[in-house]
This record gives structure tokens, sequence and C-alpha cells, in this order.
């Protein structure tokens, strides 16, 4: 199984894991569809659309950046347009793009909440909608988020219902996509065991120095590649654990993730108890001492 020829829209690809899907997607001979919002360098942020071509191209692929900002309906139909036009079809969405702001309700902006709200869900919804009359028609169509599993517990609301209710909507998606498609198109989410290393946590959550605990992109990026190779017709309606699927692949490397594989991995939100962390796996215990 390969990717070559197949085309992979990809939201928020111009850093981080959408890049590193990109990349992973494009050493098979890939079209890498980028679309995402940086088309200028800022000097918070590695990397933009243009940057990120150069190298899904460098690894082999053929790409198509396109500035798009995936609350604009205009935008990402724009987008799904020109990548028809370029590559004669989609084969496969991967939503990626997604805004953090893990805060008590007290502390959350209404601008915070509106955007979590309408990039994380109303984004993933409005980008698969647009994407869809084209996925019908591919050979073996893939739906992709970069959303938890379900769990309704309060321990992951009460921290943070803004973020949280805005990230499960995501998850809601697949949930209700795996059902809608099923034998059709392959719904399905895929999440991090541990923090990755973004501009997410060294911008936002933990700073520079918590980089080294956290895993590289790649993780994920191999995680969806395995993913995109499944017969979509049979493989659908998951909520997957990035180092537990690939284990259960076949992967007995998972320090090649690590920066420093002797160092204990910070723990990322939503990730429940089963399945457990594969063997040799070190996560750090965050639990309050009584």
């Amino acid at each position: 199984m390969s990717l070559k020829g197949k085309t992979i829209f990809i939201t928020g690809a111009s850093r981080g894991i959408g890049l590193a899907i990109g990349q992973r997607c494009a050493r098979d001979g890939a079209n890498i569809v980028i679309a995402a919002k940086s088309d200028q360098l800022d000097p918070r942020l590695e990397g933009t659309i243009h940057t990120a071509a150069e190298s899904i191209e460098a690894a082999g692929g053929q790409a198509l950046a396109v500035k798009c900002d995936i609350r604009d309906e205009a935008a990402v139909e724009a987008a799904v347009e020109a990548a028809v036009d370029r590559f004669g079809g989609i084969d496969a969405v991967i939503n990626n793009a997604s805004a953090i702001f893990p805060r008590g309700t007290a502390d959350v902006p209404m601008k915070r909440y509106d955007l979590m709200h309408q990039v994380n869900g109303r984004g993933t919804f409005l980008t698969t909608q647009k994407c869809l009359p084209h996925l019908m028609k591919a050979e073996n169509p893939h739906i992709i988020a970069l959303a938890p599993p379900l769990d309704m517990r309060g321990l992951w609301f009460g921290p943070h219902v803004a973020y949280t209710s805005a990230k499960y909507q995501m998850s809601l998606c697949i949930l209700g996509w795996g059902e809608e498609f099923k034998g059709k198109i392959a719904a399905n989410a895929i999440w991090p065991r541990t923090a990755v290393a973004t501009a997410a946590i060294s911008n936002v959550l933990a700073g520079e120095e918590a980089m080294k605990n956290c895993r590289k992109p790649e993780i994920l990026a191999d995680t969806a590649y395995k993913v995109l190779l499944k017969p979509a017709a049979e493989f659908t309606g998951n909520f997957l654990i990035d180092d537990s699927f690939l284990w259960e692949e076949g992967e007995r490397d998972l320090d090649q993730y690590s920066y420093d594989p002797a160092i204990e991995l910070l723990p990322d939100f939503f990730v429940p108890e089963e399945p457990p962390a594969p063997p040799g796996v070190k996560i750090m215990n965050l639990a309050p001492e009584h």
C-alpha cells in the first residue's frame, strides 16, 4: 500500500503536527494541500504555508499552499476548489487545525471561547463538508481528526470546560461520521498519549523547558499515515491513542519519538486509562499527593 498520487487536504499544516503528517505522506509521493492562515513569517511561530510547501516537495510530494482560515466558509470552498483544480480530487482530509486555551470559566474571554468553538468544532465540520463530494468519489477515502476519545467524566471538564467542550466537538463529528458514512468513507480520530512538542506547548501551556518532556510530532504523523493505508470501508469510527495503535501495528521503537528516552513524558489531556501505555513508556505522574 502507498499514498503515491493521493491528495491529502490538511488544515493547519504550516507547522507542527499537520506539517509532520504532510511530510510523512509526501515520502510516498502524495499530493499535500496545506490549508492554513500563516502566509507571512511571524516571529512567535515557526513556518508558513510556503516554507511548508518547500519541505513537502523536498520530501518527495507535490504541494499546494493555500491561505485559508477555516472559520471562513468562502475561504474553505476556495481552498477545496483550488485543490481539485490542481490535483483532480481529494482522497483524505486531516482536521488538524485547533485552538487551545485551557482555563477556568472566569478566565476565558469570550473572544477565546468563540475562537475555540469556531476553529475546533465548526471548522472541522465545515472543512469536511466541503471536501465531502470529492471524498465520495475517491477510491479509499479517509477523514481524520486530531481529537480525543469521548469521556464524559467531570475530571476533563472541571478545569477547562470551554476548551474541553470545543475539543469534544471534533470527537463528536468523528463519532457521527463513522456511522453516517460507514462502508463509504472512513472517519477516525487520533490522539497523543503524551504532550507533543508544538507551538501550543511552548507558547500557551508549559514553555520551552517542557519541550524535553514531549514527544516529536512524527509519532502522530506515523499514526495518521498508517490509518490512511487502512481500508476505508472497514476501518472506521475509531478513537486511537498514538503509541498504542503503533504498538498494535508492530512498531517497537517508541523511543525514536522522544527527545530523550530517559526522561519521563508529560501526559496529554483526555487520555483514558485504557488502553494502557505500551511496555517501556514512562509517563510523569501528575496526580496530586494525599
